[in-house]
């Protein structure tokens, strides 16, 4: 589904992705735990409507049709559809977020810290949903989050970045409570 194979990236002479290597396989969900990202954004002056139908862009063959099972997934959506983007609270913005590239069909979807802004108490259900948009919609997740029990309550593989480079990687099953603490320092601002 997805390869990438001795990714180098950086800004200017400052080198941020060293040799970075990985493989997502169809319907898998593979997390990339490393130190803090940035997040993907929504379009915060435009309304949820306009947000989702932008999303719509990438399927070319329904584009300006937003799909139903977008709402299925996030009903208070439906509610919101004229309300501005800026305006939602944190965890309403990033179902906004997935509900856009959702729209687009994908067969690959790129989440980046989606627990961000969420409150501790619906992480977990955040986990439950995005295990059933995977299996729904039979799309490959690649998940970079800080947040280790969603994270490997999620994924079916997990890699620890570390300076640029992947210093671990396993089944999410196979992080034991000892190694879970390790981690930890890699993931310590």
């Amino acid at each position: 589904m997805l390869k990438v194979s001795e990714l180098r990236a950086g800004y200017g002479s400052t080198l941020i992705l060293s040799g970075v290597s990985l493989k997502l396989q169809p319907g898998e969900v593979l997390a990339l735990l490393g130190r803090n990202g940035a997040g993907r954004g929504i379009f915060g002056k435009l309304s949820v409507r306009e947000n989702l139908l932008i999303g719509t862009r990438a399927a070319s063959a329904t584009a300006g049709q937003i799909p139903a099972n977008v709402f299925d997934y996030f009903p208070i959506l439906t509610e919101r559809l004229e309300q501005r983007g800026a305006t939602l609270s944190g965890g309403e913005q990033q179902m906004l977020a997935i509900a856009r590239a959702l729209c687009g069909r994908p067969r690959v979807l790129l989440l980046d810290e989606p627990s961000e802004g969420i409150q501790p108490s619906i992480v977990h259900d955040l986990g439950r949903l995005l295990r059933r948009i995977v299996s729904d919609e039979s799309v490959a997740v690649l998940l970079v989050e800080q947040n280790l029990d969603l994270a490997l309550q999620l994924a079916d593989r997990a890699l620890v970045m570390e300076k640029g480079s992947i210093v671990r990687e396993a089944r999410a099953a196979e992080f034991r409570d000892e190694e879970i603490l390790n981690l930890q320092e890699f993931l310590a601002i």
